[in-house]
């Protein structure tokens, strides 16, 4: 071996050395790094699991909210619907009658769209034990649809036990001792007539929002329904959202602090969305029963048929004459949302304004609306803001001084999408976790979403809208479920058992004397106020 070669040899055993000792040192390292890793490791996982139980006991919260039992055995009923318009078809398949035509369609878009859930959801509703006997409407269009629907073989449970028989006015339905309760769909202008004198008849009544078109009949369907004891529901039924259970949940335990300001929105931008609704074309003078549509009108507002006519009886929802405008048409939601959650009740003060700024087509109905409703019993406001003429999702939110609920997750408004609780960064109750890291208040502390992502299977902008307002679904056991369903399953079997349905004539009050003090502030340019003691606006 040659000197250059030892050489070589030498260093490459001296760095052989040093690895090896290196190597040595870094092995007896190990263990402190390891413990190291291990216990950030655990940190973080203890750090995690106090987060997610932050609130353990909202979520500890499994059970589904309470729903009524089976009906495969119970008494068997007989109804009637009043006003088969679209409301009033969605209605009826809620209580398991759908036409030929709607459940081809909805299977056809099941089959070209798997996330179309609509005709599944509705083929998997539980059979109520009921039979469609009686259909009555203004136009001869829907009273024909009503009979299909009653006919229709395509539902839960197979073939009707009875098929429906048309009516021409609402008197000679409620006239029939054979039927037991009826579903009140019309126009509001018509709900307090039909209401009152189906309860003097007997009949149960499931009425539309909003309860009545003025405040004075308000009072009157109240007296009326207490008087007779009959069963009766006003048709919100986000009384069966199962986000507003745990939302209430939340409220009750206090999590979001003193609440001092809730924030209700409503935003669409669409004719459709602004009740500017197709004429049908078999509408006319022998097919539309237009000189009864305007019974209820004062005599000086009444007009004789023509375009003019038609404009009104498809598109009413754009006159007070015989809508409620955006306060019992839209706010009603969301107001009886609230009120469900939080307890609000009837306000002490209401103000309100706008005006039509976007549809210059005759309404006097406004298309942007704001109104404020005060609780100084309860120091809390309630801002209710609305343009038909914008889709900028604002949310609603209710803002306590600890955090505050995002109903609809980040930007929607319905409770359909869950909601969000975020910290607020002035808390007093989570001061503390706030400091230590434990909250991030740009991030929620707690969320729930309840199956969102099956609403792809609607796509009209109304219903769009009333799905953010969770009108078309919401969730059971993780199953997708039709509120109206389960809204006209709780009337019945208030009925059958003699309890009290979720929204009953005591809660309906609530909405209806809220929105007709908007309203009637609205059209007096004036505060309005509620007199309790003698039941009056002042």
């Amino acid at each position: 071996m040659s000197q250059q070669e030892k050489n070589k040899k030498e260093v490459n055993q001296k760095y052989t050395d040093l690895d090896r000792r290196e190597l040595i040192k870094g092995l007896a390292t190990l263990p402190a790094i390891a413990a190291f890793f291990v216990s950030l490791w655990a940190k973080l996982r203890r750090d995690a699991i106090k987060k997610s139980n932050l609130l353990q006991d909202l979520v500890q919260e499994k059970q589904a909210p309470p729903i009524v039992a089976s009906t495969g055995n119970s008494e068997h009923l007989r109804i009637g619907i009043i006003g088969y318009g679209g409301r009033g078809g969605h209605l009826v398949r809620g209580a398991g009658f759908a036409t030929p035509g709607w459940t081809d369609l909805a299977s056809e878009n099941a089959r070209k769209n798997r996330l179309d859930k609509r005709f599944a959801t509705f083929m998997q509703q539980e059979d109520l034990n009921v039979s469609l006997v009686g259909v009555c409407d203004l136009f001869d269009f829907r009273s024909d649809l009503g009979v299909q629907a009653s006919k229709n073989e395509v539902r839960p449970g197979g073939k009707p036990k009875e098929t429906a028989t048309v009516y021409q006015h609402y008197t000679d339905l409620l006239s029939n001792d054979d039927i037991d309760a009826v579903i009140v769909a019309t126009p509001d202008h018509w709900h307090s007539r039909i209401t009152i004198d189906a309860a003097k008849a007997g009949k149960h009544v499931y009425c539309e929002k909003g309860l009545t078109r003025t405040f004075d009949e308000a009072i009157d369907v109240y007296d009326t329904v207490k008087r007779t004891g009959i069963t009766f529901q006003l048709g919100h039924q986000n009384r069966q959202v199962e986000a507003n259970y745990k939302a209430k949940r939340i409220i009750e335990q206090g999590l979001l602090g003193p609440i001092n300001m809730v924030e209700l929105t409503t935003n669409r931008n669409s004719p459709w969305g602004a009740w500017v609704w197709g004429i049908h074309p078999d509408g006319n003078e022998r097919t539309i029963d237009w000189k009864t549509f305007q019974e209820p009108v004062p005599i000086k507002n009444r007009i004789p048929f023509g375009e003019e006519a038609l404009r009104r009886f498809f598109r009413w929802r754009c006159w007070f004459d015989y809508g409620t405008g955006l306060s019992g048409d839209l706010l009603s939601h969301d107001f009886d949302t609230i009120n469900q959650i939080m307890d609000i009740g009837i306000p002490k003060y209401a103000s309100s304004t706008g005006g039509v700024y976007f549809y210059k087509d005759g309404r006097d109905v406004p298309d942007v609306w704001n109104a404020t409703f005060e609780y100084p019993d309860k120091d809390l406001t309630v801002l209710y803001s609305a343009t038909l003429s914008s889709n900028n999702p604002r949310g609603n939110r209710i803002m306590g001084h600890d955090a505050t609920m995002m109903m609809g997750g980040q930007s929607g408004g319905g409770s359909i999408h869950g909601f969000i609780v975020t910290a607020d960064d002035a808390s007093t109750q989570y001061k503390e976790r706030i400091e230590n890291g434990m909250i991030n208040t740009r991030y929620p502390m707690y969320s729930y979403a309840p199956g969102s992502k099956q609403i792809d299977g609607v796509t009209s902008a109304t219903s769009k809208y009333f799905a953010s307002k969770g009108l078309l679904y919401t969730y059971r056991d993780g199953k997708r479920v039709d509120p109206t369903h389960l809204h006209i399953k709780d009337w019945l079997e208030a009925i059958r058992m003699g309890g009290q349905p979720k929204c009953n004539i005591e809660v309906a009050l609530h909405e209806a004397v809220a929105c007709h003090m908007a309203t009637e502030s609205y059209l007096q340019g004036r505060r309005i106020e509620w007199d309790p003691v003698n039941r009056k606006l002042i």
